[in-house]
């Protein structure tokens, strides 16, 4: 380490200069925090420094060390380090100084630990960083599957009779913490780097039954802003495909859609044809439409605003980059068609089968119950 033993005169620093020097050569028991071994030896530097000013009870404010977990680490090597070269000195050294410089070292450290908001900052930024989103994710879900089964049990009546009012409010209830779980699954889909079916293979389905569906659960939305959600449904409603992930996607573009629409309407629509028996679905709105510079990061997940009051098209994108990763799984491209000022249309085709006979008398009898 340059110039330390100018730093540290006296033979009473020698067991400290020592220590440091082990310290920084010791780059490989600190590799997973730092990113050079320069790094290592600013920060080493920078340590001796603030303990020689606490230790010596110089004047003046202490040198500052910035708080990271490499700091951290390097204070507790460079205590370890100082214990074991102080006592391999042929002469004891002056218990004194040896006691100062250790509480230095202690009130460094209690300095260096850090708040609730740079430790909860240092595990999303760490090695294990996307395991604690999904953790969050989980504990999340919990108390939202709760919330939706009690709503959808007091809409339902089952707890007695209720009010136009009171429908009104359970419904956005309802709408409001399907959304929040939603999120939550489009977080753990985004972690993981999963582009998969939630469906292990294709299955019959009802394309009408997946768009009232959607239209159910975001109507409270649509109601309390005056918009109407047109469906525009497909002449042969049978299909082979992915039910989970279509509804997963149309729901998702769905919310979006309401979300920047003040007044008109939104339309989820299916369109059946061509030999290839693809269907093409449709989320269009009467909304304000995407400016071109959100455009370019439209798909980005955690995407940010460029300037303070910027237009953005959603806060995170988890949603729209969720969607995109299953229409692309399912074999598609998820378009976007926009004009300011007029609306946006979202539109993927996907090949859809019908089912045979059998299969399709299967989700007639699971429509029907």
């Amino acid at each position: 380490m340059k110039g330390l033993a100018a730093l540290l005169p006296g033979d009473a620093w020698d067991s400290l200069t020592e220590a440091a020097l082990c310290t920084e050569r010791d780059f490989s028991a600190v590799k997973l925090d730092a990113v050079s071994p320069a790094e290592v030896s600013a920060l080493t530097a920078a340590l001796v420094d603030r303990l020689r000013h606490s230790a010596s009870t110089a004047s003046g404010p202490p040198p500052s060390v910035p708080i990271s977990p490499l700091a951290r680490r390097l204070l507790g090597l460079l205590r370890a380090n100082f214990i074991r070269q102080a006592g391999s000195l042929e002469t004891a050294p002056d218990v004194g100084r040896v006691l100062a410089i250790l509480a230095a070292m202690e009130e460094c450290a209690a300095e260096l630990e850090p708040t609730w908001d740079v430790r909860f900052g240092e595990r999303l930024t760490g090695p294990n960083g996307l395991d604690l989103v999904v953790e969050v994710a989980h504990d999340l879900r919990s108390p939202l599957t709760s919330i939706l089964f009690l709503a959808e049990t007091l809409l339902r009546g089952r707890s007695g009779p209720i009010s136009a009012l009171q429908e009104r409010q359970l419904g956005l209830i309802y709408s409001a913490a399907f959304g929040l779980s939603a999120v939550t699954s489009d977080m753990v889909e985004l972690v993981r780097g999963r582009g998969q079916m939630t469906d292990p293979e294709p299955m019959p389905f009802s394309i009408t039954e997946i768009m009232e569906s959607v239209r159910d659960i975001v109507r409270p939305i649509a109601e309390e802003k005056g918009l109407e959600v047109r469906l525009v449904l497909p002449e042969r409603p049978f299909r082979m495909g992915f039910p989970v992930a279509i509804n997963r996607v149309l729901l998702n573009l769905t919310t979006n859609a309401l979300k920047f629409t003040e007044e008109g309407y939104v339309e989820i629509a299916a369109v059946t044809g061509g030999q290839d028996q693809a269907v093409e679905f449709t989320v269009r709105d009467t909304g304000r439409g995407i400016p071109p510079q959100a455009m370019e990061l439209l798909f980005e997940p955690f995407r940010r605003r460029r300037r303070d009051h910027e237009y953005a098209f959603s806060g995170s994108g988890l949603g729209l980059s969720i969607c995109r990763k299953f229409v692309e799984a399912m074999g598609s491209e998820l378009s976007v068609e926009t004009e300011l000022g007029k609306g946006t249309r979202f539109a993927f085709a996907l090949p859809l089968p019908e089912p045979t006979f059998g299969e399709t008398a299967e989700v007639e009898h699971v429509a029907a119950r």
